[in-house]
């Protein structure tokens, strides 16, 4: 892609981000409105933006013939963090409700085939047997109901299961302790920014995280935000393990 082809996908993204979600549809009908004009563009744009998925893939555990489960998956981009292991994986059902996103999965399916597009709700849909990884990769602020998708998500794994989470988040106004403590700014500027575009950064997620699974690692940091280079986003990443090894 030239620089000039660049720019004007940017340009299509950040149009459609201007213009918001919309508020008046059902969530899947909302998540279709918003993310058909940028699919094509979709993974592009996102690479800047969503920081720490690969770290959070090359620190799963995973055993051969594995079954991976993503829900909100879009697109299945990150199954390509995966790199050389890919051929550990067995399956990796991507599950979306985004009708747009999928379809790029699909397309990414004719090269990969152990991808398996699937249009469902994350809080509702279970595979037919427990999996060895359930993945969130910046889904969990996009789905309302995120509660049930963390318990659909931990209902799924067998186990010794993975649950790995890479998500935007702040902090409470008083961070537990070893947890990074945000400024009021960054508490309310970053809910307030992503809330135009359904992203819903929340100071409960990760705690919710720890006591669905108190066998976990934790990483914070911070990612830099396309065309707005003095701003810096908190985001985590998770790795939650279910009973023994």
């Amino acid at each position: 892609m030239s620089r000039l082809e660049r720019v004007r996908a940017d340009a299509a993204v950040l149009a459609r981000l201007a213009r918001g979600m919309p508020r008046r549809a059902s969530h899947s009908d909302a998540l279709a409105a918003f993310y058909g004009k940028q699919s094509t563009h979709y993974d592009h744009f996102r690479e800047r933006l969503l920081q720490g998925r690969a770290e959070l893939i090359a620190d799963i555990a995973l055993p051969h013939d594995a079954h991976v489960v993503e829900l909100g998956g879009g697109t299945g981009r990150n199954l390509e963090y995966f790199a050389e292991r890919i051929a550990r994986i067995a399956r990796y059902d991507v599950v979306d409700l985004c009708a747009p996103l999928l379809l790029r999965a699909r397309e990414r399916a004719r090269t990969l085939p152990m991808l398996r597009p699937i249009e469902a709700d994350a809080t509702h849909w279970q595979p037919g047997h427990p999996v060895d990884v359930v993945m969130l990769s910046y889904a969990l602020t996009m789905i309302p109901d995120w509660r049930a998708a963390i318990t659909n998500a931990v209902a799924m794994l067998k186990p010794g299961g993975t649950l790995a989470v890479v998500d935007f988040h702040v902090s409470p106004p008083r961070a537990q302790d070893g947890r990074v403590q945000h400024s009021a700014f960054t508490r309310r500027f970053w809910p307030w920014w992503f809330a135009h575009d359904g992203v819903r950064p929340s100071a409960e997620h990760l705690p919710e995280l720890c006591r669905a699974l108190p066998r976990n690692a934790v990483v914070e940091s911070t990612a830099r935000v396309p065309y707005l280079p003095a701003m810096r986003v908190p985001f985590y990443r998770f790795l939650g393990r279910l009973g023994p090894d």
